[in-house]
């Protein structure tokens, strides 16, 4: 199994695509549930009185506290700590404004790990894989169900999604998610 891009601390770069078709569940090696909420709202950033994204993630038994500049783009300062897991069920349970639910399968192709979050919930139909870089222009394999790149579309960043979540995008919206035009 590949492992995450190791970069100098505070630097992430990370490519997001949509899928073409569900091919690449035959090569998923893990899966596992996310539960993620944001400290500061989609509203905060979109207005600019936010520098940076917030998050409180729980996976399995672990919990993390992530702080993301909030600007669009590949590459981006990035926090990432381990936090009690009782402390972020508090920081979700009251602090946030939504909890987004996922299914986060690893898939690896040609040594490179593909993360593919399946969301859950009000974003249940939404599917899109994340390549973690070690350069902004590292090449990367391109397997056959990995379609249009949407890194700069903000409607895809997860804090927006607690905001505006797929289940209420607009047909025009759900149009660019087909992933066929890669």
């Amino acid at each position: 199994m590949a492992s995450k891009v190791q970069l100098p601390m505070g630097i992430e770069i990370e490519r997001k695509f949509l899928l073409r078709d569900d091919s690449w569940r035959a090569q998923v090696e893990h899966s596992e549930h996310l539960a993620q909420g944001y400290l500061v709202s989609a509203a905060a950033l979109a207005a600019g009185l936010a520098r940076a994204s917030v998050r409180v993630r729980r996976a399995g038994d672990g919990a993390w506290l992530n702080i993301k500049a909030a600007r669009l783009g590949i590459e981006r300062a990035e926090y990432d700590y381990a936090i009690p897991p009782d402390d972020a069920d508090a920081l979700l349970a009251t602090l946030c404004d939504g909890v987004l639910s996922k299914r986060r399968h690893h898939v690896t192709v040609g040594g490179t790990l593909f993360e593919i979050d399946e969301f859950l919930g009000d974003n249940a139909g939404l599917v899109v894989a994340e390549v973690e870089l070690p350069r902004a222009d590292a090449a990367f394999p391109r397997p056959p169900w990995l379609g249009r790149e949407v890194s700069a579309l903000v409607r895809y960043y997860n804090v927006n999604l607690i905001a505006h979540p797929y289940a209420r995008w607009t047909p025009a919206e759900r149009g660019a998610n087909d992933g066929a035009d890669a």
